[in-house]
């Protein structure tokens, strides 16, 4: 009974999530408008915070996904946009080794623009927070002291996963 209500949550969890966003285009965060379509993205790599107990699906639009691809990620190009969709690590009843999606957290993107975004090192970042996707306010400071043990990968943590030719 309760794996069948872990998927009725998740199942539930991803109703909301996409009623919530077609009900209306989320506000701006950090001015950044939300991006729309990123649900169809491709993905580009995974990642578990074991700190914090989070799974994340890191996802790109085409130029992103193209330098991903080709390894042409330091720097990344001009018009790449990176999400990152996060929710918190949950155990499924019938597999207790595997952790899968629980709670959902939030959604986050990096905006790779040099000239539009040189003040905060060539990215804009915005998040949206919930299953309502409320815009996370606190201030890009937030999201560049995050990433500074990696600006020197352009302040990007993901190393794209490898894929079969």
């Amino acid at each position: 009974m309760k794996t069948i209500n872990h998927y009725l949550f998740l199942f539930v969890s991803v109703f909301l999530f996409n009623t919530a966003v077609a009900a209306g285009t989320p506000e701006a965060s950090h001015g950044i408008a939300y991006p729309q379509g990123w649900q169809d993205w491709s993905v580009i790599a995974v990642s578990h915070r074991t700190d914090n107990n989070t799974l994340r699906v890191i996802l790109g639009n085409d130029i992103a996904v193209k330098a991903a691809r080709s390894g042409r990620t330091n720097p990344w190009p001009d018009g790449t946009i990176l999400g990152k969709t996060v929710w918190k690590d949950d155990k499924l009843d019938n597999w207790p080794a595997a952790t899968a999606p629980g709670r959902f957290v939030h959604a986050e993107f990096m905006f790779k623009d040099s000239k539009k975004y040189a003040s905060t090192y060539g990215w804009g970042w915005a998040r949206w927070v919930g299953l309502e996707q409320k815009p996370f306010q606190k201030g890009t400071q937030v999201c560049t002291d995050c990433h500074t043990p990696v600006k020197g990968r352009d302040w990007v943590f993901t190393d794209p996963a490898a894929l079969p030719e």
